[in-house]
C-alpha cells in the first residue's frame, strides 16, 4: 500500500480492527519514509448498489458522499472519526439488507438523520437544515423545539438569536440557515408542511 502524501510503498500496519458486524477490516498505516499515517479499508466485492434520485437517475451508492456529508454536520462537535466510520457502515448494511438491490435516496437521508438525532442534535440539526429544505426560519425554529421536547428538555420561547440556540445553528448566527452538506444525499425540496409530520413520524 503506498503512502498517499509521499508515494512511498514501504508503509506498514500500526493497528487493525473489524467493525461490529465483522464486514469491514479497518487498519491504521504509517510511511517509513515520511512518517504520515493513514487509514484502509477492506470491504468484501459485493453486489452494486444504486441510489435512485428524486428525479428518477440512478448513481451507484458511495459511501464517501455520505461520509462527508456526515463529517460536515459534526464539525467540532465531540463525535470522533470513528463514530462517523461506525455510521456509515451501519447505514450501508441496512441499506444492503434490503431485498431490493436499489434504494430511494430518501432513504438514505432518513437513515442518516435517525443515526445523527441519536448522536448529536446539534449535527442533527445541521443536516437537517440542508436534507428537509426548510421554507423559512419559523419550520427551522419549531423542528428545533420538536428536539427539544423528544430529548425530554422544557422548551423556551427564546428567539432563534439567543445564544443558547445560535451556536448551533448552522452559519452560527441570527437564525441563519447556511450549511453547505456536499452533494445531495437524501430526497431534499421537502415541503415545509412535511416537516412536522416527518418529525412526529420519528417521535413515535
Amino acid at each position: 500500500m503506498r503512502c498517499p502524501v509521499c508515494r512511498s510503498p514501504d508503509t506498514r500496519v500500526l493497528d487493525k480492527r473489524d467493525s461490529a458486524d465483522a464486514s469491514t477490516t479497518r487498519r491504521r498505516r504509517q510511511c517509513g519514509k515520511c512518517l504520515h499515517r493513514f487509514t484502509t479499508y477492506e470491504r468484501p466485492d459485493a453486489s452494486t448498489l444504486m441510489v435512485v434520485k428524486s428525479d428518477q437517475r440512478r448513481q451507484e451508492w458511495n459511501p464517501d458522499k455520505l461520509r462527508r456529508s456526515l463529517q460536515v454536520a459534526c464539525t467540532k462537535r465531540p463525535i470522533s472519526a470513528e463514530t462517523i466510520e461506525r455510521t456509515v457502515e451501519q447505514i450501508e448494511a441496512e441499506l444492503r439488507s434490503r431485498d431490493s438491490s436499489e434504494v430511494p435516496s430518501s432513504v438514505v437521508g432518513d437513515l442518516a438523520m435517525e443515526k445523527l438525532r441519536q448522536l448529536d442534535q446539534v449535527a442533527y440539526m445541521r443536516f437537517a437544515s440542508v436534507y428537509l429544505a426548510f421554507a423559512d426560519i419559523c419550520s427551522f425554529e419549531e423542528e428545533v423545539r420538536c428536539v427539544i421536547e423528544r430529548a425530554g428538555v422544557r422548551a423556551t420561547a427564546q428567539p432563534l438569536s439567543e445564544p443558547s440556540l445560535r451556536g448551533g445553528l448552522p452559519g452560527g448566527g441570527e437564525g441563519r440557515v447556511k450549511w453547505p452538506v456536499e452533494g445531495d444525499v437524501g430526497g431534499g425540496g421537502r415541503r415545509a408542511s412535511e416537516v412536522r409530520a416527518w418529525s412526529d413520524r420519528t417521535a413515535r
